[in-house]
């Protein structure tokens, strides 16, 4: 019976991917020697996952199948991502799940709040899926969760990885208005990959979000990343970085891609821990304050520890000089 109730269930399950169903299945390729994570199951993970279970949150660890969660949540370090666990964008390497969502849940920025105190978090991220439905994409639910956030747990820093709120005018300026520490949105790949990885989205309107939150607040850090193993080759991610300084981008991340499921873009490449390190050596030459770049960097790994890092890197690189900091705590 038990058996009989379960296949029913998978039978009646929404697909996850829809828009994936007819595509032709490719190979997942054997992860080599150097891409070695830990099984998630400790008490610290134990722990944290209760907590996210209480508050009745998504975090993309799970939702985007994050290789690094055995680790982040050992140490009670959870993304929390906002607005559901739907997203209305098909991009061909994410995991998380497609189709139209719901209505926003009003008690959510509070609910992250809340768990965010019950983790005892110093440094927090926040991101969100894609909700083209929404006139504003979201961002009042941002600024709300930022708000909500700073008033439960006013000495946390808060970094936000947002989308690309395309077509949203005015959206950007709500965000940034709630004055958030870093303000993260990735450009996820080269540009010449973008009508294969990323088609729902424009490279160079992701460009001009990052580079216009630092026209309306210099104080706030800047960061974004992209993912290597897609089918780019060398010259392409040197001149990303450059288009990306060109914005007064802070910090980059650059991390390989995992392919979820048969049904995703394929692994074209394992990018080495050499290439990875003549990267971030390329990247600090031509000016960022902070560089992560490994196999499994991903946005949000280390994120507490490289805030730290980046700040010190910003006062000493100008000084008294440098602007007010985003949020600065009592």
């Amino acid at each position: 019976m038990v058996v009989v109730l379960n296949t029913l269930n998978r039978a009646l399950e929404k697909p996850r991917h829809p828009e994936k169903a007819k595509r032709a299945e490719t190979p997942v390729l054997k992860k080599p020697d150097w891409i070695r994570v830990r099984a998630p199951g400790t008490l610290g993970w134990q722990e944290t996952a209760n907590i996210v279970r209480a508050s009745g949150l998504v975090t993309v660890c799970e939702e985007a199948s994050c290789p690094n969660i055995g680790e982040c949540w050992q140490k009670k370090h959870a993304t929390f991502m906002i607005m559901g666990d739907t997203c209305t964008r098909a991009c061909a390497f994410c995991n998380v799940r497609t189709g139209m969502p719901g209505p926003l849940d009003r008690d959510e920025p509070q609910k992250v709040a809340d768990a965010v105190a019950r983790l005892g978090l110093e440094h927090v991220v926040v991101t969100s899926v894609d909700r083209d439905d929404l006139d504003d994409g979201g961002a009042a639910h941002f600024a709300r969760t930022i708000a909500a956030i700073r008033a439960t747990s006013p000495k946390t820093t808060i970094e936000i990885l947002t989308p690309d709120f395309l077509r949203k005018e005015g959206a950007l300026e709500v965000v940034v208005a709630a004055r958030p520490d870093v303000f993260n949105h990735n450009l996820e790949c080269v540009p010449s990959l973008y009508l294969k990885v990323r088609p729902g989205a424009r490279y160079f309107h992701s460009l001009r979000l990052l580079q216009r939150v630092k026209e309306l607040d210099p104080g706030i850090f800047t960061k974004s990343g992209i993912m290597v193993g897609l089918g780019e080759v060398r010259h392409e991610v040197l001149q990303l970085m450059d288009d990306l300084r060109s914005a007064e981008i802070d910090f980059m991340t650059i991390g390989q891609y995992l392919q979820p499921t048969r049904k995703h873009h394929p692994v074209m490449a394992f990018v080495t821990p050499e290439d990875f390190k003549s990267y971030e050596t390329v990247a600090y030459a031509k000016g960022f304050l902070m560089v992560s770049s490994s196999p499994l960097t991903r946005s949000s790994h280390h994120a507490g520890e490289d805030f730290a890092r980046l700040r010190a890197a910003r006062a000493a690189k100008v000084g008294d000089t440098a602007p007010a900091p985003a949020f600065a705590p009592a």
